[in-house]
């Protein structure tokens, strides 16, 4: 059963089928363009999920197949983004929300239909899978608005595709298609433009069959070597204490018994 939750000023959705929760950014008359307050509903959205041990995957989406966004709202940069006192204001929200995605223990699957640029590619760029369509538009063009990329919005970025591209993409401004995405690393599946949702749906049942714990545990580890530290004795052990759940037991003794394992996240 589907359950939808909407925001006060519904700016941001959230729906839950099941296991699964659906986020989307509700503006499509601005084809997702991101408010202020929009960040900070998409950061409290994704703090509150993170939390809930019931939810085993997240789609990230925009509403309608237009966009999945372009970015931020640049109509609002007069009121809320005119100076530097102000930009750091707004920073620190965007900062927050990026952590709050960036950190979310469960997978995110981003569902990107049509346009995904400068704050909206941010965005897309901090789930774990990145789904688009074959007419799909990436690209951070923030150099023809005289802006900057913070540290806070960067770093993911870089993260993602490598300094040089990262640099590349910041200093020439291109905007480029969803096979150059793929051969740059933004998306991880280019699909047919009407397969992206099934394609985003299919993908998150297949994470959602899974045992929850190892998929937190995964991306967990997967984000910690990315940090390039050296591990410590701990760190290396946890590995190991996957053996002592029930998951793990389920999981095993279903194989043998070759059936379907119904795990439970313990």
């Amino acid at each position: 059963m589907t359950e939808a939750v909407t925001s006060p000023q519904a700016l941001i959705l959230s729906e839950r089928d099941g296991p699964i929760a659906t986020v989307i950014l509700n503006r499509p008359a601005k084809l997702n363009a991101l408010t202020v307050d929009a960040w900070r509903l998409l950061g409290d959205t994704f703090t509150a999920l993170s939390r809930d041990d019931s939810v085993r995957c997240i789609v990230l989406r925009g509403a309608g197949e237009k966009a999945f966004s372009p970015g931020n709202d640049i109509s609002e940069f007069e009121t809320f983004r005119s100076n530097s006192a102000q930009a750091r204001e707004y920073g620190a929200i965007m900062r927050r929300t990026i952590e709050a995605i960036g950190q979310c223990r469960h997978p995110v699957v981003a569902q990107i239909h049509g346009i995904c640029v400068g704050g909206g590619m941010e965005i897309a760029g901090l789930a774990d899978v990145r789904i688009c369509g074959t007419s799909s538009r990436f690209g951070v063009p923030i150099k023809n608005l005289g802006l900057v990329m913070s540290y806070s919005e960067l770093a993911p970025l870089v993260r993602l595709v490598g300094p040089d591209v990262a640099l590349a993409m910041l200093l020439e401004g291109t905007i480029f298609g969803a096979d150059e995405a793929l051969r740059l690393g933004v998306v991880t599946r280019v699909v047919d433009d009407e397969q992206v949702a099934a394609e985003a749906q299919a993908t998150a049942q297949r994470i959602a069959a899974g045992a929850p714990l190892v998929a937190r545990w995964h991306k967990k580890f997967v984000r910690r070597l990315g940090t390039g530290a050296a591990l410590n004795d701990a760190e290396r052990d946890e590995a190991f204490e996957c053996f002592d759940t029930e998951d793990f037991r389920t999981g095993y003794r279903a194989f043998l018994a070759k059936q379907t394992p119904d795990f439970t996240g313990r």
